[in-house]
Order: C-alpha cells, then sequence, then structure tokens
C-alpha cells in the first residue's frame, strides 16, 4: 500500500484514548504498543480485537500521540480508514470504543460491526 493510500486511511486516536494507552503501557514495561486488529466474527460480522505488543511488524502503520502508540495492519486499515479511536468512561464502565464511518451496523457492546 502507497503512502497516498495510507493517508486516506487515516486512524486518529483521541486525548483520552492516548492517555489511557500510555498508563497501561507505563505498568506494562515489556510492552511497546498496544495493536488494534479486525477480525471475522463477532455478532455483527467483524471484531476488534486490542492486543499489547513489544513487536512491530513490517505493514504496521503506527498512531503515536503523547506517548502512546498504537499499531495496525494493513489489511485491518482496510476496514478501519477514518475511525477514530477513544477511550470512554461514564456510567456503563469504561472502554476503548472506535468510531468507524465504515461500519453500517454495530453490536450493543460496541466491539464488532458490519460493513
Amino acid at each position: 500500500m502507497g503512502a497516498d493510500a495510507k493517508t486516506a486511511m487515516k486512524v486518529e486516536m483521541t486525548d483520552a484514548a492516548a492517555k489511557r494507552i500510555a498508563r497501561i503501557l507505563s505498568g506494562e514495561p515489556s510492552k511497546t504498543a498496544m495493536r488494534v486488529s479486525v477480525e471475522g466474527g463477532g455478532c455483527s460480522g467483524f471484531s476488534y480485537k486490542f492486543d499489547l505488543v513489544d513487536v512491530r511488524n513490517d505493514d504496521d502503520v503506527a498512531i503515536e500521540k503523547d506517548g502512546a502508540t498504537v499499531l495496525i495492519d494493513d489489511l485491518s486499515l482496510v476496514y478501519m480508514g477514518g475511525s477514530v479511536i477513544d477511550f470512554v468512561d461514564d456510567l456503563m464502565g469504561q472502554s476503548f470504543q472506535i468510531r468507524n464511518p465504515n461500519a453500517v451496523a454495530s453490536c450493543g457492546c460496541g466491539t464488532s460491526f458490519s460493513i
């Protein structure tokens, strides 16, 4: 994927998400980033997966903000282009949420979607 295509499929991270990711990584000295990926499955067809990792792959796009790094592989980026990664702390609980403009439906838990 060329640089122009990666720019067009940019994913952003809110300040709240960056702060939470940096805090999580500070407690995991062997990990350097949070990987967000898209997998088949979930109640709406696709689901997001969050992992702490210590390796950056050649096809990863890195999103860095305020000491936090999120890695997304090329394949997942196809489904996540234009998305915003957020961290929400409200009466329903604390969670990472992805606002994905490509999703036409999502589940109540916010971790799966369909295109």
